[in-house]
């Protein structure tokens, strides 16, 4: 049996010895698992994950290898992978690289060998903590003092986001929207032009003046890492932008939305991380099966009096799962409707998007 190289020590101390792959850099993010059986390298390249190790419940990671087409983002920043069975010799005739050959380039640890069941078990029965990816033979004592010392980042969405505008154009357009990049997956792009959108990317602190001034048809607020709470100058925009154009945001986007209009959020004991969360469309009735991605969720009891109203609830732990401001055609959901790989259940939220912007254009 080799010797273990690497580990993972918990801020609680507990310690998971295995092997290491990717990035040999030491490391101190959140701990978090998701439940998705396949999609490891849309994970990867999810901006979402920015500062977190992700656990991996699925066993065996990295078979396929990765490809060129399936890339969320251009420059991946997830914190590290950790999985209990990696597969460094792929079979995928698509493939290009190894699992650890894109961590690597990306700077990020993995770890494997570990029982990523009791892992998983003691964040789902204690909580998100925050860890320390580090070599075998660290001293608890200096593993847990590096977790100490390292503070807790609020300047994800800065990292992440586009640093000047750029554009994404779709064979005979119909309709221009202002996307507020704020760690966007590439899949949403690409689903907005599947509904005749031109795209244009934008960073998160751009101001509504500006956001007005190109004269959209809808505007969009993305995915993306961190606490909502850290960007309030998003939110400062959508109170801004609110009623003048349709306004569609995902996850940390319906977050803000929510905070925009008096809402609160809070952070989730372990969040929701995976594809298989079923939702409830409280207006047809129907259950969605959704991807899922995130920390905080919207407070259901501060919705009350904001204007807005809950249109969808997670049925797992009735956690708000989407709202709404019809007078102001401004709608947003938890989860990821564009999800890829997942399930396509709720891809129907895009072409509400584009019926908004229908009205309001004739309305104009």
């Amino acid at each position: 049996m080799r010797t273990f190289d690497r580990k993972l020590v918990l801020e609680d101390g507990a310690e998971y010895y295995g092997y290491g792959f990717g990035s040999r850099i030491d490391r101190v993010c959140e701990v978090v698992f998701n439940t998705s059986p396949v999609g490891y390298q849309e994970i990867v390249s999810d901006p979402s994950y920015t500062d977190q190790f992700v656990v991996m419940t699925y066993p065996l990671i990295g078979n396929y290898g990765i490809t060129e087409d399936d890339y969320e983002c251009v420059n991946p920043s997830l914190g590290g992978m950790i999985v209990a069975d990696y597969n460094d010799a792929p079979s995928n005739f698509r493939s290009v690289k190894t699992l650890a050959e894109l961590l690597d380039d990306c700077n990020a640890p993995g770890l494997t060998g570990i029982d990523t069941r009791k892992l998983t078990r003691s964040i789902r029965d204690h909580g998100s903590r925050r860890a320390f990816l580090t070599d075998a033979d660290t001293p608890l004592d200096d593993a847990l003092a590096r977790i100490s010392a390292t503070p807790v980042p609020h300047d994800s969405v800065s990292r992440v986001t586009c640093k000047k505008r750029r554009y994404s154009r779709t064979s005979d357009p119909i309709f221009n929207v202002v996307a507020i990049d704020c760690g966007m997956k590439l899949n949403i792009v690409r689903s907005l032009k599947r509904y005749s959108c031109n795209v244009v990317i934008v960073p998160y602190d751009t101001s509504a003046e500006e956001i007005e001034f190109m004269r959209p048809d809808g505007v969009f607020i993305s995915n993306g890492p961190g606490d909502p709470e850290d960007v309030p100058e998003v939110a400062h925009t959508v109170r801004k932008l609110r009623g003048k154009f349709p306004i569609f945001g995902i996850c940390l986007g319906h977050q803000i939305i929510s905070l925009a209009y008096g809402a609160k959020t809070y952070k989730l004991k372990f969040g929701h991380r995976g594809g298989n969360h079923p939702v409830k469309n409280l207006a047809s009735g129907k259950i969605e099966i959704t991807s899922q991605n995130h920390s905080y969720a919207v407070d259901a009891t501060s919705v009350e009096g904001t204007g807005l109203k809950v249109t969808h609830m997670n049925l797992l732990d009735n956690t708000v799962e989407g709202v709404e401001a019809r007078g102001d055609m401004v709608f947003s959901v938890q989860y990821h409707p564009e999800s890829a790989p997942g399930p396509q259940d709720s891809l129907y939220l895009f072409e509400k998007f584009a019926q908004y912007m229908k009205e309001a254009r004739n309305d104009a």
